[in-house]
């Protein structure tokens, strides 16, 4: 029979284990107005966090096991009502409160984008813009090997045409729309018969935001240039108005 000792130890060793490969995600907020991060889980463990306050200059880790999949984004101009129903003026996840519990978000919006590998695998990252742009960020990948940063700094809705602009209340463009998301047609969709690569290149809306953040996914097929990968069990540097 094993010693209460050799017990212990192999307890031990097995807890060491299932944490020695967590990644922590760094949110940063450099905006000069508070944010409020969203995240939505694809697969694996929960995070702790669905949803919080993020300040100018001010910075909150989540820590997660992999595998893991999921996106994170920042949501501007939110509000809480009388009824306490918290609103954002942009990339609102519906839930009514500053935890998205589960919702996703509600376009447009800039989106981080993250499929982590266990045991120090190689992990997949991203930006995308396909659902269009909020407000610029950025991934730094803190750590790990063979890993390169992505960064979407631009300000999109500076550029952003009128049919594709989100205004808020004063006037000015809050958000820009992707031309999938405002004119719903399957050539910018890339589906029915532009379902493929070979059917749906680029088009001129795509290469508004492609411009300004040629490391941004700017449409559905924009693979080349805009997904990266890390291994060895890196963490990630999130930055919003980096």
């Amino acid at each position: 029979m094993a010693s209460t000792t050799a017990i212990l130890g192999l307890a031990l060793a097995v807890l060491f284990f299932s944490n020695s490969h967590a990644a922590t995600f760094i949110f940063t907020n450099n905006c000069p107005y508070t944010v409020w991060p969203g995240a939505l889980t694809g697969s694996g463990s929960p995070l702790s966090s669905t949803g919080f306050e993020l300040g100018p200059k001010t910075t909150i880790n989540l820590t997660v096991q992999p595998p893991w999949s999921g996106r994170f984004w920042a949501r501007s101009g939110c509000t809480t009502d009388p009824l306490r129903k918290f609103t954002c003026a942009t990339a609102d996840c519906g839930s009514g409160q500053v935890q998205c519990n589960g919702g996703g978000v509600i376009p447009p919006a800039s989106l981080v984008e993250f499929t982590l590998a266990p045991d120090g695998g190689k992990d997949f990252y991203d930006i995308s813009l396909v659902d269009g742009f909020n407000l610029p960020l950025s991934i730094t990948p803190q750590g790990g090997s063979g890993c390169q940063s992505s960064s979407c700094a631009a300000n999109v809705n500076a550029v952003c045409p009128p049919e594709l602009a989100v205004k808020g209340a004063d006037g000015g463009v809050i958000a820009c729309k992707s031309a999938c998301l405002a004119l719903n047609q399957p050539q910018y969709c890339c589906t029915g018969e532009y379902g493929t690569p070979d059917k749906c290149p680029p088009t001129n809306y795509s290469e508004i935001f492609k411009s300004q953040c040629p490391q941004a996914y700017s449409y559905a097929y924009d693979d080349k240039t805009s997904i990266f990968t890390c291994g060895d069990g890196a963490n990630y540097l999130i930055t919003f108005c980096p």
